[in-house]
């Protein structure tokens, strides 16, 4: 008994395998100019902060932080300090400058450690200008004899206060930044799997149902009871992480049914190339190259993280916009669910031949 040669595999041919490195090698570029980019090309910059005090003051400090901050903040003036501080808590502002007997700026360390460091520097440089103009003001009344040499002037303290101070198990807001990506990667795994594992269109509907109830209470569990990350109610912080989840999933899932495997790439492309870079989760929407940090908001990274961190530090704050962006996200993935199953059961009825649907439908 003779055995049989081995069959020998082609080789690939010059052109493909050529062809293949620099698609590759492309595909390794991109993705590294989706993740870069954003970074590279943002500046500190339109920081909304508020001004309280004497109408005299505040313009003098408008017009010393426009001459030497260019363009670092973007100021609203506000009636009082406890307007700023309400303000600050529904997010409409990230600081504020105090102005008065015993000036003050007001920060909220759970927007960031960037704006933190940014106002904290203002700070100081407003002491050292109040110190400055006190000195000035006292040489000149001992030279004009209003008062008597040797008088000096009194140091002036800013003082800053955190007004959103973020949580002991999470001070320097890591963890809060760090979680962003696990909830678009759980997202996406979600919806890969169960496009690849379940069959059957409401049976997908169902487990990416399942997938974000039962994600969204545990991953809000881990982040709130276990690492403190989140703060606030564990029900809403619950809801959220669940439904960002969801609306990643049936994303993905309704890509899948609508137009085959491309949309499972498309709905890979569209969160972790395009919303993930975008979704200032770890820098505020305004240092972003303008608009891309607004249009970072209205895709599934950028809406969870901003919901996320607002349940948790600003529950004042308004969240409309992010439910809804989730929200309609998952509507879309639900429809092209839907859509694809119609679709499926259309082509199948095609496929039948007349004799076979006729013999079908002839009684036994």
């Amino acid at each position: 008994m003779t055995t049989p040669p081995p069959t020998r595999i082609p080789h690939t041919p010059w052109g493909r395998a050529v062809a293949i490195a620099v698609a590759a090698a492309v595909i390794v570029a991109v993705v590294l100019l989706a993740f870069v980019w954003p970074t590279m090309t943002s500046s500190v910059k339109d920081v909304p902060i508020a001004i309280a005090g004497d109408s005299a003051q505040v313009a003098t400090v408008q017009k010393t932080l426009e001459q030497k901050t260019d363009g670092v903040f973007a100021v609203t003036e506000v009636s009082s300090r406890a307007d700023a501080v309400d303000r600050i808590r529904t997010r409409d502002v990230y600081g504020a400058i105090v102005l008065g007997q015993k000036p003050e700026v007001l920060t909220a360390s759970a927007n960031g450690a960037a704006v933190s460091q940014i106002l904290g520097q203002l700070a100081g440089q407003l002491q050292t200008q109040a110190n400055a103009q006190a000195a000035a003001t006292v040489q000149q009344a001992v030279a004009s004899g209003a008062a008597p040499a040797g008088t000096v002037a009194p140091t002036i303290t800013v003082t800053v206060t955190d007004v959103v101070p973020l949580a002991s198990t999470d001070a320097r807001g890591l963890g809060l930044t760090a979680a962003s990506f696990p909830l678009v990667l759980g997202g996406l795994v979600g919806g890969i799997l169960i496009s690849f594992l379940v069959a059957g269109s409401w049976r997908r509907l169902v487990a990416v149902t399942a997938y974000g109830i039962v994600g969204g209470l545990g991953i809000a569990g881990i982040m709130q009871a276990g690492f403190g990350v989140l703060q606030g109610d564990y029900g809403m912080n619950a809801l959220a992480v669940g439904l960002a989840m969801f609306a990643t999933a049936s994303f993905i899932v309704g890509m899948n049914a609508l137009i085959g495997r491309a949309g499972i790439a498309v709905g890979g492309v569209l969160t972790m190339l395009v919303g993930n870079p975008l979704s200032s989760a770890a820098q505020p929407i305004q240092f972003m190259l303008s608009p891309w940090g607004e249009i970072g908001q209205w895709f599934m990274p950028g809406a969870s993280a901003t919901l996320v961190r607002d349940l948790s530090y600003f529950p004042d704050a308004d969240t409309l916009f992010p439910w809804l962006v989730l929200i309609g996200w998952s509507l879309v993935g639900v429809i092209a669910m839907v859509a694809g199953h119609f679709r499926d059961q259309e082509v199948v009825a095609a496929a039948v031949p007349e004799h076979e649907e006729s013999r079908v439908l002839q009684p036994a």
